[in-house]
């Protein structure tokens, strides 16, 4: 057994997810399928298990209905709760506020009683909304190895890139000695790369009794954003031992590979990169096993193979259920259960669960919410202005399709969507 034993961890997965709406007009963010199995949420729980962490509080707030069905079904007999294991959802319970989570700080001081209750030597703070692949493990052992009080995950990026990220400053022995929230430019280089910025994960680990102290600390202040990147940590450097840990890859790829998936542009193309011939997110590593919630469904079928109506599917991800019947599908993932019929044209599509494709239909980069289902002849993604009366358009040209496009006349999207 790993020394995870002394650690619990907590997974916030409460995000509204605004920026991928209309995918989280009804459903969590982390709840938001990816790579035709899985939901978001199962790449972060897959490497606690992988990690040995097994005592997880997942705190989840806004849509949670399929995220806590999704975990109550396919994650709760990961563990075995007999020994004390468990993967337990908390929604606001209110139980010290009156409020909903105001920020990440806040979330966890919610449940500060669930997190005391467990008595544990380390606490580890996780995102329900990055895809990546970590031994939370290594980093638990570098963090009683520099006998850090708090250490911070870190990921080696491009300069250009620090307005997306909070900034690291950190010393040639590792410490971390400042920070910088989401910089236009920064003259901060990485000690360990002079030519990166150290950007932080959002992957925290604290000893507990430097953890709760904190974070009454921080419900006490009315000025504070209650969040772990602009109040916690910042408040605790130079009171604290805090260290970065240099994030070390298991999915054993030349690049290293974390994404955010919080835009629907970066959710396409982390899908279309699981669907491609060598892509550089393996799920098929047996080393780093993927888990999810399985459903009971037939094999996937394609049927038909005369001319111009062929059942065939290239370069894609299938799942079970699905029946492709004389139709062409290429570069796309496709959730349980969905139905192309004959002479259509499928063409980097992502299609959530039953959906249901008419024949003689042509779609080319969208993205399709379940239930929907598309009438014959339909035509989605060769004219934008056309697309834009009847459905959602991301600012590079990918279209949304929801259950209830039809009662848009003119959809507007919410004004975080318009920009661009």
């Amino acid at each position: 057994m790993s020394g995870m034993k002394d650690t619990l961890g907590v997974l916030l997965a409460g995000g509204a997810g605004e920026r991928l709406f209309p995918l989280t007009r009804d459903r969590a963010k982390p709840a938001v399928p990816f790579g035709g199995n899985y939901r978001i949420i199962d790449i972060t729980l897959s490497n606690c298990i992988n990690s040995d962490l097994r005592r997880v509080y997942i705190l989840t707030q806004y849509k949670a209905l399929s995220l806590n069905r999704h975990i109550r079904e396919g994650w709760t007999s990961a563990v075995a709760q007999d020994l004390g294991e468990f993967i337990e959802i908390l929604p606001p319970m209110q139980r010290v506020s009156a409020n909903w989570y105001m920020g990440t700080a806040d979330a966890v001081y919610q449940n500060i009683y669930s997190i005391g209750s467990e008595q544990p030597k380390h606490v580890l703070i996780l995102s329900g909304d990055h895809i990546y692949k970590m031994d939370y493990g290594k980093m638990l052992q570098h963090h009683k190895d520099t006998g850090a009080d708090v250490t911070l995950a870190t990921l080696a990026i491009d300069p250009s890139e620090s307005s997306s990220f909070g900034i690291v400053e950190v010393s040639r022995t590792g410490e971390v000695i400042g920070f910088q929230e989401k910089p236009k430019v920064t003259n901060l280089r990485s000690p360990l790369n002079p030519n990166m910025v150290d950007a932080s994960m959002g992957v925290y680990l604290f000893n507990t009794d430097v953890l709760l102290p904190a974070l009454m600390k921080d419900a006490e202040d009315p000025n504070s954003k209650h969040d772990f990147g602009h109040n916690i940590l910042p408040n605790l450097l130079g009171q604290y031992k805090m260290h970065a840990y240099n994030f070390i890859d298991e999915n054993r790829q030349e690049a290293l590979y974390w994404r955010d998936v919080g835009t629907l542009d970066a959710y396409y193309d982390a899908n279309m990169d699981v669907a491609s011939v060598s892509p550089t997110f393996n799920l098929y590593d047996i080393n780093w096993p993927m888990r999810t919630r399985v459903r009971q469904y037939p094999p996937a079928k394609f049927v038909f193979g005369e001319p111009g109506r062929t059942g065939m599917a290239i370069n894609s991800v299938i799942c079970a259920g699905c029946i492709v019947s004389g139709a062409v599908v290429r570069n796309s993932v496709f959730s349980q259960d969905v139905r192309v019929n004959s002479y259509s044209e499928i063409d980097g599509v992502i299609a959530f669960s039953h959906v249901n494709i008419g024949r003689h239909c042509r779609i080319r980069r969208a993205i399709i919410d379940r239930d929907v289902h598309l009438p014959e002849g339909t035509v989605i993604g060769y004219d934008q202005n056309e697309d834009r009366k009847n459905y959602f358009v991301t600012p590079s040209g990918i279209t949304v399709v929801t259950r209830d496009y039809s009662l848009y006349e003119n959809p507007v999207a919410p004004e975080f969507m318009q920009q661009g």
